[in-house]
């Protein structure tokens, strides 16, 4: 079953790996809101959508991820244990995150909040994605979506999708400002550092041939490999 996935091999790792890159990746996107210094474009969004529906954050990302899921089905995506847990995890632990992180604060202290939830994020990512039990319903919706129409930029595809949701979120009160493109610039090479140092070897082949980004958990084409999309 995709839903088990690699649980075969290395199973407590994985699954330690796993829920505790899920919750580091929502405790870093509750520092990203309180530093009110911008966030990336999937959380712009569903702050807006907070915004417009009086929904908490975190009750808005799991309804988004839950959404997003269900666009798998027409391009025949199987989704694997991190990519159910990725929708109902990360938004449980953002509104547990920012119900004790209180608002406001010194400019400086912003600015600390912004770079350690940048910085952990990138090594929640590197964890969840490491543990190969399957990707973000997010980037499960781009990759699929490239899968099934060839010729087609992972790219490009990405881009398209990110840039609506951050100017619908924009629209909708959304906070776009200088933590925006910090984590734009910051994502890739942070995800290129920790998703080699954290991947777990997939048994049935040898550890240097997953330890890689293009591992198992996300079927990107090898020629054009992109840092995933924000799982929140």
């Amino acid at each position: 079953m995709a839903l088990i996935g690699n649980l075969r091999h290395r199973p407590v790792r994985r699954l330690t790996q796993l829920y505790l890159g899920l919750t580091l990746y929502g405790v870093s996107m509750a520092l990203m809101v309180r530093s009110d210094l911008g966030l990336d474009p999937w959380d712009v969004f569903h702050q807006g959508l907070s915004e417009l529906t009086t929904l908490s954050f975190g009750t808005v990302t799991i309804a988004v991820g839950a959404l997003v899921l269900l666009l798998w089905i027409p391009l025949r995506q199987r989704p694997g244990l991190g990519t159910v847990s990725n929708v109902v995890v990360i938004g449980l632990v953002v509104d547990a995150t920012l119900a004790l992180l209180p608002a406001g604060g010194p400019l400086g202290v912003r600015i600390a909040l912004l770079v350690i939830g940048i910085v952990a994020n990138g090594a929640a990512t590197g964890l969840y994605l490491g543990a190969q039990l399957g990707p973000g319903p997010r980037d499960g919706l781009m990759t699929g979506y490239v899968a099934r129409r060839p010729g087609r930029s992972v790219r490009l595809v990405r881009t398209v999708i990110e840039v609506t949701v951050l100017a619908l979120g924009w629209l909708l009160g959304g906070t776009v400002g200088v933590g925006t493109v910090a984590y734009a610039l910051a994502i890739g090479p942070l995800a290129q550092l920790f998703i080699p140092l954290f991947a777990v070897p997939d048994g049935a082949t040898p550890a240097s041939a997953t330890a890689g980004p293009g591992t198992a958990h996300r079927p990107l084409p090898p020629a054009e490999p992109v840092p995933p999309a924000p799982a929140g």
